[in-house]
């Protein structure tokens, strides 16, 4: 690869050749016409976004986010989502290529749809998985997945104390250093997506932590999974 290549290949993607170049058109155009139909007022500008503006690899991952969120949709009429939305979603989802956040990217849009496309909760969302790791969204999966979901007598959804050992959240986070998988849970701590005592036990025995997700964390994990309802119905609760 001469300079001048390597200038031009900031990414450092040349190695993956062919694979991150070429996306196939008709992928690309059935992933513009899905997101035209859930997006109405903007259907050519993102038919658009797919086709010419976003760089290979971006428009490579917006493609299999989209195509996440279809087979997630399905036929459900009337779904529209607001193109404030549509457009922060693939302009931050695009710069994911871990699966896991694919899938939560993928979500985040299926629940953003609505049947008159104003509903804009979502971006407070998006704003806050557009800043976390593919482990610490591994380990907030982790901890929601886990734990005994419940509701408080005033009918707030929340979560009873989960205590893990750190093998077991090794595991879960796919990263084996300690220090880090502390740091990223207290990072999951600051954004409020995890309870205000979670963390290690640095004075425990053994290597335990406290995993416990925030109810914020609980109505994230839903939403990327694409519930479009109430967190309390996703999640099998009664009211």
């Amino acid at each position: 690869m001469t300079n001048d290549e390597k200038t031009r290949d900031v990414l450092g993607l040349a190695p993956y050749g062919e694979a991150v170049r070429v996306v196939a058109q008709s992928v690309v155009d059935g992933a513009g016409a899905f997101l035209g139909r859930i997006c109405l007022p903007a259907a050519e500008e993102f038919g658009l976004l797919l086709r010419d503006r976003v760089a290979n690899w971006r428009r490579a991952n917006a493609v299999l986010i989209a195509q996440k969120a279809e087979r997630l949709l399905g036929n459900v009429p009337n779904s529209y989502a607001h193109p404030r939305l549509v457009y922060q979603i693939l302009e931050n989802g695009s710069l994911a290529d871990d699966d896991t956040l694919q899938e939560m990217w993928a979500g985040l849009l299926v629940s953003s749809c609505s049947a008159n496309g104003r509903d804009e909760s979502n971006l407070t969302f998006i704003g806050i998985l557009s800043g976390l790791t593919s482990s610490e969204v591994r380990l907030l999966n982790y901890a929601c997945d886990s734990a005994t979901k419940l509701l408080t007598p005033a009918g707030w959804l929340g979560a009873e104390r989960q205590i893990c050992t750190a093998s077991a959240l090794i595991e879960a986070s796919q990263i084996s250093d300690l220090h880090r998988l502390d740091r990223e849970l207290d990072h999951l701590r600051s954004l409020g997506l995890l309870d205000a005592h979670t963390g290690f036990k640095m004075h425990a025995q053994d290597k335990i932590a406290d995993v416990t997700p925030s109810t914020l964390g609980l109505q994230m994990f839903a939403r990327c999974r694409g519930c479009r309802g109430s967190p309390e119905a996703f999640f099998g609760l009664g009211i």
